[in-house]
């Protein structure tokens, strides 16, 4: 995963990110932590976001009093979420591993061993950055840890950063001269930090071969094109062939089935990555990470179809395909629903597609089941109300945006959505007062949003 900088990301999460700042400022970390979690749903490749999420979860610990005891009783809570990671990680699934270690990290977000098993997660999702990231900052709170700083030396090497291991393992010989393992880091990383230098005219210069510089050079040559992050076709075959013969290898391993298709599918063989992600599920089956990227792949290969369909100018190819989108996206969402039903972001997803599809009813009860969801509450109880404003309930519309715009202190765009179908739904019952209240508070805050600046001045005429 290749970082993306603040200049990088939409300018929409920019604008959050700055506001999560200001609120960590003004010290409130909840909803600090709350506004950098959005960042990160959005682009997850957001590192600098995953930093200040950190810190303001560190932040927030420290203001409730992280003492001794309270750590204590947070470990012996959050202690059956550790075992179900690890054994999540240990049967290949590293994603939910992923997703409890991230929960449990929100409580305790200096816990050395939940650092340690998101790192592991991480990495084994080939988020090498995020791991490295992970690693780095329980680094600044354990800096003589033996087992933390040695796990960090190899994500050096294994992400390419030879300095920075050769530095650290220079350091971990201080603290442990006599440790072979230690000593044997430290040569391998001057070696290939000899090597990073000046490649095959240094080693040349001091009579080595390639091989006395890096045992493997079949690995080495692995892991730089796994670096890359535009990949030629070569490189996409030689790291294809090599998975498979992992997969031949170790065929229980689910990540190397996400790897292959990853690959597939970034080469847009999608009949492939889909067969892939098929036999995946074989593998792990019921996994709901697995269902979805299975219908992400689907998803994709129509797009590339509606894609060539337009640039071949064939209009009524692109409509029928098109339509056959739109019937597979419903349909596979609500067989999802089926056998996921305690999934709350599939609920809200369904929610909004019934929303979508007018079938107002069931799309209510999908979103006051998704409103226990903290990331999808406020979005659920807004289509909730707007259900209800097509059935004509008004008092209950203005009830659940109440709710949901009390609950949001920036005025973001879900909160501009919000006062405006208050604003809107006043006017339908002739509160025009009370609309104008809510269009001004946008007014104030985005003249363009909408048709906000006629909405005001009708109010004044």
């Amino acid at each position: 995963m290749t970082e993306e900088t603040v200049e990088e990301v939409p300018q929409k999460i920019q604008d959050l990110f700055n506001k999560a700042l200001g609120t960590l400022e003004r010290g409130n970390p909840d909803y600090a932590i709350s506004q950098f979690s959005t960042c990160l749903q959005a682009e997850p490749a957001f590192f600098k976001a995953r930093k200040f999420l950190w810190a303001a979860r560190i932040q927030r610990m420290k203001k409730k009093g992280g003492g001794k005891l309270q750590q204590q009783l947070a470990t012996l809570k959050n202690a059956p979420k550790y075992m179900l990671a690890m054994l999540f990680l240990s049967s290949g699934k590293s994603e939910k591993a992923f997703q409890i270690a991230d929960a449990i990290l929100n409580d305790q977000p200096l816990d050395l061993k939940t650092i340690t098993l998101f790192a592991q997660s991480a990495e084994n999702m080939e988020w090498l950055d995020v791991a490295v990231q992970a690693m780095e900052i329980g680094r600044e709170h354990y800096p003589d840890n033996v087992p933390l700083l040695k796990a960090l030396g190899q994500l050096y090497l294994k992400s390419g950063e030879t300095k920075k291991a050769r530095a650290l393992f220079e350091h971990l010989g201080n603290i442990r001269p006599k440790d072979p393992e230690v000593l044997k880091a430290i040569k391998d990383a001057m070696a290939l930090d000899s090597m990073s230098k000046d490649g095959w005219t240094e080693a040349a210069e001091k009579g080595q071969s390639f091989r006395e510089i890096i045992r493997d050079a079949g690995e080495a040559a692995l892991l730089d094109k796994q670096a890359k992050s535009v990949k030629s076709e070569k490189d996409t075959d030689a790291l294809i062939s090599e998975t498979l013969a992992k997969i031949e290898t170790e065929p229980g391993n689910v990540n190397y089935y996400r790897a292959l298709a990853r690959l597939y599918l970034g080469a847009k063989d999608f009949d492939q990555g889909i067969a892939t992600l098929q036999k995946a599920l074989t593998v792990s089956p019921g996994d709901p990470e697995l269902d979805q990227a299975l219908s992400t792949a689907t998803l994709q290969k129509f797009d590339h179809e509606i894609a060539r369909l337009k640039e071949s100018g064939d209009e009524a190819g692109v409509a029928q395909k098109t339509q056959e989108r739109t019937a597979y996206a419903f349909e596979n969402l609500q067989d999802r629903v089926q056998r996921y039903p305690n999934d709350l972001k599939l609920r809200y997803e369904w929610g909004y597609a019934l929303f979508e599809n007018d079938y107002i009813d069931e799309a209510i009860q999908e979103f006051q089941r998704s409103q226990r969801s903290p990331q999808h509450r406020q979005k659920s109880l807004y289509y909730m109300a707007r259900c209800f404003r097509q059935k004509k309930q008004y008092d209950l519309a203005i009830d659940q945006l109440t709710l949901a715009a009390s609950e949001i202190e920036a005025m973001d765009a879900t909160k501009k959505n919000i006062l405006y179908e208050l604003g809107e739904i006043c006017e339908l019952i002739e509160k025009r007062e009370d609309a104008a209240k809510f269009y001004k508070q946008i007014y104030q805050v985005d003249i363009g949003f909408r048709d906000i600046r006629s909405k005001v001045e009708n109010v004044y005429g």
